[in-house]
């Protein structure tokens, strides 16, 4: 006698099921940039009907921003925890800094110039990205803001000292796409060694001895 045993289809939430979508449109986005974030190919890496994807995202624009803010507040939360316990705001930048660069930071600041390059085309990606740089931009100002007043800082202006920092950061991470292991050591510790002049600290103070 034999006998056949069906896969069962476990039926998610709506919640669940558009986290999922979300996750997957992610690390599409992450690993072969957002053109690549489409209804079917969601579809394809879910196993699912391009139907289901489309009941939760009419329109590929919205996923495709998404797909984008999923993956920029993720790493803005890695860079810099919201409130971690503890930590002064010395130790956050410093850890901040300790993780703007490598392979990890470099999929991310790829991400970054794919958003801002269709940005020019698609107008929901680009209310997102403005979303995104606010909350970044709001993140690391608040930690520097914290820092003057605990006297751990000095700066007359942190709105301005934080645009300066993310200039340069955003400007070394346009070369994401090409050969970075080269580097000169104060190139790439120019995000730093920015932070640490606008604060008033000492050379060496952002160094973030923590190993990852």
């Amino acid at each position: 006698m034999s006998s056949s045993v069906q896969r069962k289809r476990v039926r998610k939430s709506p919640d669940e099921r558009r986290a999922e979508i979300v996750e997957a449109a992610t690390a599409v986005a992450l690993t072969e940039g957002l053109e690549c974030v489409t209804l079917r190919r969601i579809a394809e890496e879910l196993d699912v009907r391009p139907g289901l994807i489309s009941h939760y995202f009419p329109s590929v624009e919205d996923l495709v921003a998404e797909a984008f803010g999923s993956a920029a507040t993720a790493e803005l939360d890695r860079l810099l925890p919201e409130d971690p316990a503890g930590a002064t705001p010395t130790r956050r930048l410093a850890a901040f800094f300790g993780h703007t660069s490598g392979p990890a930071y470099d999929a991310i600041s790829r991400l970054w110039i794919n958003a801002r390059h269709l940005s020019r085309y698609r107008e929901v990606l680009r209310d997102r990205v403005a979303e995104q740089e606010g909350a970044w931009r709001g993140r690391l100002e608040g930690v520097i803001r914290r820092g003057v007043e605990r006297e751990e800082f000095r700066t007359p202006d942190p709105y301005v000292t934080t645009i300066r920092i993310l200039v340069v950061l955003d400007g070394l991470g346009a070369h994401a796409n090409t050969e970075t292991r080269d580097r000169p050591a104060a190139v790439t510790r120019m995000a730093v060694a920015t932070a640490e002049r606008e604060l008033g600290l000492p050379d060496g103070a952002l160094d973030d001895p923590a190993p990852r």
